[in-house]
């Protein structure tokens, strides 16, 4: 897929593919309507999408994992970034089964987030250096964190959230509420707060701590705004 296409002509007009921002939610939204309603046209468009993503978009660096961006037409990578928004994937991954991308993936979101301390918003992951610096209290990366710790029950999750959380309160925390930060380079605090903290980073933030009983993950589906559905009982006709 690429990430923007003319409605009128039907003509790309940004031919670039990757996991970010403009088709992250499509991706997971293809899972998770197969999930939800038992759509086996979202099931085919999930899977034809998931083999691309792994052939054309997956990075091996340093023994890491990481998912990059290529040109649509012909599978060529373009850039090696990675960033806040990408973060998503290991969550959408062990919705999937894929339990050993999505903790490899993770581990590699949780080196991005460690190098300033707090995640920026674009990273070179070859180079590892910050290509938009910019946090803006995103969810992603703990709810990723939440997911995998659901299913595999490894502390090592639940000491990521620590370390989000510290960090949160460490670099972000104002007597108003919690502040986005300009460049994790500097840590400058802008005059801005996402209602996103509280619909969902605080939200997986507690998830994740909160004993297995507070929520049944197996028994709903999360949007990507942390709202949680029940799947409807699929029928014969």
């Amino acid at each position: 897929m690429g990430a923007t296409i003319d409605v009128r002509t039907g003509e790309w007009t940004e031919r670039e593919s990757h996991i970010t921002g403009r088709l992250d939610s499509y991706y997971e939204y293809l899972l998770k309507a197969w999930k939800l309603f038992g759509d086996e046209d979202c099931r085919r468009m999930w899977e034809s999408h998931r083999a691309a993503i792994h052939r054309y978009l997956a990075d091996e660096v340093r023994g890491e994992l990481w998912y990059g961006y290529a040109d649509m037409d012909t599978g060529k990578r373009t850039r090696p970034y990675y960033g806040a928004l990408d973060a998503f994937f290991p969550a959408v991954l062990v919705l999937d089964g894929d339990l050993d991308r999505a903790k490899r993936l993770q581990s590699s979101g949780f080196r991005m987030w460690q190098l300033h301390g707090l995640e920026p918003e674009v990273l070179d992951y070859r180079q590892m250096k910050v290509v938009g610096g910019e946090y803006h209290l995103r969810p992603e990366i703990i709810e990723s964190a939440y997911y995998l710790h659901r299913r595999t029950g490894d502390p090592r999750y639940l000491e990521m959230g620590r370390i989000f959380l510290e960090s949160l309160v460490k670099h972000c925390r104002t007597e108003a509420g919690f502040a986005a930060i300009r460049d994790v380079r500097t840590m400058e605090k802008m005059d801005a707060m996402e209602s996103f903290l509280f619909a969902e980073t605080l939200k997986y933030l507690y998830l994740l701590f909160a004993p297995d009983s507070a929520f049944d993950l197996d028994a709903h589906v999360l949007t990507t705004e942390a709202h949680p559905l029940k799947p409807v009982p699929v029928t014969g006709h």
